[in-house]
């Protein structure tokens, strides 16, 4: 499940990501808004994982499908988690994201907010 975070900087949108994703959190929630954040300017976007439990074939899909769209548009992803084997993954394989990709755990929310805004 995806939940659009409401307290961000402006031009910086954000999501809360609980549970198992599934495609039309992508198609319904997190595209749209990408969408969005493209046609008016750069995308700077913080998400923000507590708890997940995995992904759907077609979320895996549509997450792999949604960065190649206005690639030049990525600025900055703040990922913001404890969960370890999340953060590692992302170090590991962060080059591949579009736009620049920075980890903050959940106690340092607002600054990876601050981070993704500037």
């Amino acid at each position: 499940m995806i939940t659009a975070l409401t307290d961000l900087p402006a031009g910086v949108i954000g999501f809360e990501i609980t549970g198992k994703l599934e495609a039309q959190d992508y198609s319904k929630v997190l595209q749209p808004a990408i969408d969005r954040a493209s046609s008016s300017g750069d995308v700077r976007i913080v998400i923000v994982i507590r708890d997940f439990q995995g992904m759907s074939g077609g979320a895996f899909w549509q997450d792999m499908e949604m960065g190649t769209h206005n690639w030049h548009k990525w600025k900055k992803i703040a990922l913001v988690s404890d969960i370890d084997w999340m953060v590692h993954v992302a170090g590991l394989l962060g080059w591949m994201s579009p736009g620049e990709l920075k980890t903050f755990p959940l106690a340092e929310r607002a600054a990876a907010a601050a981070w993704a805004a500037a």
